[in-house]
């Protein structure tokens, strides 16, 4: 996959925190891409840097073939969409789309027919005269939108966009995006700390952690196979075992844990201490399921939590370990305190390194 945007190699320090630990990211042209982390990761951080509000203490950024590195915000081709918005008040929406074309000195004629293009793009056709602060704040960020592609710039840049909308209106606004840069062959990096949005936007997401990209994968990859327990524990939900492998054979371990003797795919050395997790939907409730390829635990029904098309069970197992389950339904007579049994595949488990010392992992190769 040839890239089109090619971040290498950024470093960014403010004193004597390191904000970003030579980072490389390569996004390929008309692609979809997230960056996906707690507050404080570098997320924002390297997106400025690619916007050229922030210059890199190290690295380079590189756009359709061409060295921005020390180029001007202004000189990037690049669009900007920020959480507040960033609106003109004083301006009327097509003003404010407008106002990119107009810096660029665009024939006015031009100018007309892109704005009225792109707040129909928005569905936003009806506002064009309408001020800023007379529309909601749905319809502030698609005009924000709006003005962002309306310069047709080779990259879009999105901060948190839709973090003050509520729930249904951001789902709303995140399908309407994606479908419209899909249309556009827009290329866009999006920061986010939502894991359900980054799964449902993205084309690739880049799982980031302290200053580093721990994952850069396709949604269904990071979800179901993250790379590492941060990974694990940050995009979706899971239940975690700390345990110490007893052993290794056949690239099968078995772990001692808290709640009991556990089975995962994986190669490691006897006494390394690991870290098992399993996703809530791989496990079961039931009698008998146990075998060969199944894990088995007694546990007991802590607290059922109704989600409408599913039900979470959360489940005490041995060590004082919570355990979530994920159902179609909330089984009949489920209530805390009630023993049951979990089964789960051995296949599904995910094994990852409680103290990744490399010595230790090139041993156990």
């Amino acid at each position: 996959m040839a890239a089109f945007l090619d971040v290498a190699g950024a470093e960014k320090r403010f004193g004597s925190t390191t904000v970003l630990g030579g980072v490389d990211l390569a996004v390929a042209r008309g692609e979809f891409i997230s960056l996906l982390g707690p507050s404080g990761c570098g997320k924002t951080t390297l997106l400025r840097m690619v916007a050229g509000l922030l210059a890199p203490d190290r690295g380079r950024i590189v756009l359709d073939g061409r060295d921005l590195t020390t180029t001007p915000p202004h000189r990037r081709d690049v669009s900007v969409v920020f959480q507040s918005y960033a609106l003109f008040p004083h301006l009327t929406v097509a003003e404010n789309v407008a106002f990119g074309l107009k810096a660029r000195r665009r024939p006015a004629a031009e100018v007309a027919a892109t704005v009225a293009r792109f707040l129909g793009l928005v569905q936003m056709a009806g506002f064009a005269d309408r001020p800023i602060r007379a529309l909601s704040g749905g319809q502030q960020q698609r005009v924000a939108v709006a003005r962002a592609l309306a310069v047709q710039p080779k990259v879009m840049l999105l901060d948190e966009p839709f973090s003050a909308l509520d729930r249904k209106l951001r789902e709303t606004m995140q399908i309407d995006l994606k479908r419209l840069l899909r249309e556009l062959g827009t290329t866009s990096v999006f920061v986010t700390h939502d894991q359900d949005e980054a799964l449902t936007m993205s084309d690739r997401i880049a799982v980031m952690n302290r200053g580093a990209i721990e994952q850069f994968a396709d949604p269904v990859t990071i979800y179901r196979r993250p790379a590492t327990a941060f990974a694990l524990g940050f995009v979706g939900l899971s239940s975690r075992f700390d345990g110490t492998v007893t052993a290794s054979e056949g690239g099968i371990i078995t772990v001692a844990t808290p709640a009991g003797s556990l089975r995962a795919p994986g190669r490691f050395l006897p006494g390394s201490p690991v870290v098992l997790g399993i996703r809530p939907e791989r496990m079961a409730l039931g009698d008998g399921a146990d075998g060969p390829d199944r894990n088995g635990l007694d546990a007991t029904l802590v607290e059922v939590a109704f989600q409408g098309a599913r039900a979470h069970l959360y489940l005490a197992v041995g060590g004082g370990t919570v355990v979530t389950v994920e159902a179609p339904e909330v089984p009949a007579g489920a209530a805390p305190g009630a023993p049951v049994r979990l089964s789960f595949a051995v296949a599904d488990m995910l094994a990852y390194p409680a103290d990744p010392d490399p010595a230790l992992l090139a041993a156990a190769a």
